[in-house]
């Protein structure tokens, strides 16, 4: 696989980190009611949203690929 395409499938794992962050932080806030479970399911996606965040400030940073 070419540098790009590898900067591609990165970037693309990192926007799934982000829709299953939105999804917890919704489903924590909204859906659950137990205090602990709620928390943990918080903690989780926030987990998932700073990762995505550096990733994407890494793939961001690195620049363009030049093949």
């Amino acid at each position: 696989m070419t540098p790009g395409l590898i900067k591609m499938w990165i970037s693309l794992a990192a926007m799934g980190f982000m829709f299953i962050a939105v999804i917890g932080i919704y489903f924590s806030r909204y859906k659950i009611k137990s205090g602990i479970f709620k928390a943990l399911i918080a903690g989780i996606a926030y987990f998932f949203m700073v990762l995505a965040g550096i990733i994407i400030f890494f793939v961001v940073i690195s620049g363009p690929v030049s093949d």
